[in-house]
């Protein structure tokens, strides 16, 4: 069902060949749905992933050599049409909402006018959120919820007020590195807000205060020691119940020795097992990478935290114009970015 007048065609930005990050711009008919909760939203931004150019070649179970290879899998924008049937009836989305979402790695991407996200994966925008932050927000803050709550050891109900939560989280340490990155950071500040006992923060000095912000209880300076030095010093006090890594290679491996018996080791950037120091003997719980997942539930979680004030927003680097496409990209593959660098498809 639709109340907008929709063009015939849109502009779209694809990767014609999986071994290049060289992407073209071309005009295309507009998306139709290829499943029963596709919604068509009037895309107003996207935000590149470090890497994802790459996806097709580096995962190919995960992104099929038939997949429409538009990039882009995270947005915000209008809903202008929605699916009939019993999944809208009971969804609360409508034409005109503000939505944003994160789809699978195997789905279309969103850097072209118009683009297809499920009704399970979307959540409305906060109203005290504007289009910058919106389609910058979803893979981030879901990735970071994930890694603390979903795969992690703390307990998301203590933030929405179950007592019982909290006092559980608030006995459990937990170790994120990359703190002050734009995923880290998310981290920290979920971790503070469900309660938990300590969070060690690492980044260099220039960021400490905003960890500590953020609700990081203690920070570490990557630059003076690494973390394997860091709990050298008090290993009693000092190992923690989990890990979030957020950074990879050698920063993974020494985040072994802060591990304590039967913990958690969890990394979004490798196999933490591939960086496992020969000298360790302690047995883990779990030491798993793991790859965030569209959630349109989890993602209303942190919307509501977001309209109630949260301290978090999602750094960004810079915003450029649509038709900057490929210098966006570039910056991201690259990794000359602090933060997001945001696509602004549509005028606002």
């Amino acid at each position: 069902m639709s109340s907008f007048t929709l063009p015939a065609t849109m502009k779209v930005v694809r990767q014609l060949d999986p071994h290049s990050t060289t992407l073209t711009m071309e005009e295309a008919p507009l998306p139709k749905p290829l499943h029963p909760e596709d919604c068509l939203v009037q895309v107003h931004t996207t935000s590149p992933c470090v890497g994802e150019l790459h996806w097709q070649v580096w995962f190919p179970s995960i992104v099929p050599a038939d997949s429409p290879r538009v990039p882009g899998t995270e947005a915000a924008g209008v809903v202008v049409q929605i699916p009939d049937g019993d999944a809208a009836q009971t969804s609360n989305f409508k034409v005109g909402d503000r939505v944003f979402f994160r789809v699978e790695p195997e789905q279309t991407g969103h850097l072209r006018q118009y683009s297809l996200a499920r009704l399970s994966q979307m959540a409305h925008v906060p109203s005290t959120m504007g289009w910058i932050e919106a389609g910058s927000t979803a893979l981030s803050s879901l990735t970071a919820w994930q890694g603390v709550f979903q795969h992690g050891i703390l307990d998301s109900r203590a933030i929405f007020g179950d007592a019982a939560a909290r006092k559980n989280n608030g006995r459990l340490s937990v170790l994120i590195t990359g703190a002050s990155g734009v995923v880290g950071g998310w981290a920290v500040h979920l971790a503070a807000l469900a309660g938990a006992g300590r969070i060690v923060a690492l980044c260099d000095s220039s960021n400490i205060a905003y960890v500590e912000g953020l609700g990081a209880t203690e920070a570490v300076d990557y630059k003076k020691e690494s973390v394997a030095e860091w709990v050298a010093k008090d290993r009693t006090t000092r190992e923690v119940d989990a890990v979030f890594d957020c950074v990879g290679g050698k920063t993974l491996g020494t985040c072994w020795s802060a591990v304590r018996e039967g913990g958690v080791l969890l990394s979004i950037t490798g196999d933490p097992e591939q960086e496992k120091p020969s000298s360790f003997t302690r047995s883990l719980a779990t030491a798993k990478w793991f790859l965030v997942e569209a959630n349109g539930q989890q993602l209303q979680s942190i919307s509501d935290l977001i309209s109630k004030g949260g301290k978090c927003v999602t750094k960004v680097d810079s915003v450029l114009d649509f038709a900057d496409f490929q210098q966006a990209f570039d910056k991201v593959e690259a990794r000359k970015a602090n933060g997001k660098v945001v696509i602004k498809v549509a005028d606002f």
